[in-house]
């Protein structure tokens, strides 16, 4: 009973550093998990703003604005597929799906530009230009959140693309864990 009481129970900053320790060997061994999880928060963004988009979309009418929305959200979609299979586990990168990967990055960001072009226009044209009110105001929404998605996907663009780089220096990083030794090596006899 007295040993149960005199061992030592780790302690709560004991097992917050086990925890980040844990974090860097995962992110040592899958550092493409870094641009991944800002693909996911880019695409989760773009999500929810669906309908200020779709209402922006029905209000301005301008050429090609649906097919901007239907294409960054598929692109969105596929880039995911495209990332995770551009870095396999122990083989080379995947060069083709890396530069398929940027082209989609690409057309998403263009797609943003004509987009908020659009919205621009809309507001600002001569004759019958929108007026942001209280029942327009998801237009606003929509711009603001396509200046942030743009910016995003500009992120994890850069992101993929230094990804050799910032590997390398996780991988210098120590997550080794210290074993103490108790000094009594030298009296277990092998030959039993």
């Amino acid at each position: 009973m007295s040993e149960l009481k005199n061992k030592k129970k780790p302690g709560i900053a004991a097992g917050v550093r086990e925890t980040i320790r844990k974090a860097l060997v995962s992110l040592k061994r899958n550092p493409q998990v870094i641009p991944m999880t800002m693909l996911v928060i880019s695409f989760v963004l773009y999500s929810f703003n669906l309908t200020a988009m779709s209402d922006t979309t029905a209000k301005i009418q301008g050429p090609g604005m649906g097919l901007c929305q239907f294409c960054i959200m598929l692109f969105s979609l596929l880039s995911f597929i495209c990332l995770m299979n551009s870095f396999p586990r122990r083989k080379p990168v995947n060069v083709p799906m890396v530069v398929l990967l940027f082209i989609m990055f690409g057309i998403m960001i263009y797609c943003d530009i004509h987009y908020i072009g659009a919205i621009n226009a809309a507001i600002t044209r001569a004759e019958s230009p929108i007026k942001i009110e209280k029942a327009t105001e998801y237009i606003v929404t929509a711009n603001n959140m396509l200046i942030v998605f743009g910016a995003l996907i500009g992120v994890t663009a850069a992101l993929v693309a230094t990804l050799p780089f910032y590997s390398k220096l996780l991988k210098k990083i120590n997550t080794t864990v210290e074993v103490e030794d108790n000094g009594e090596m030298g009296a277990i006899e092998l030959n039993d």
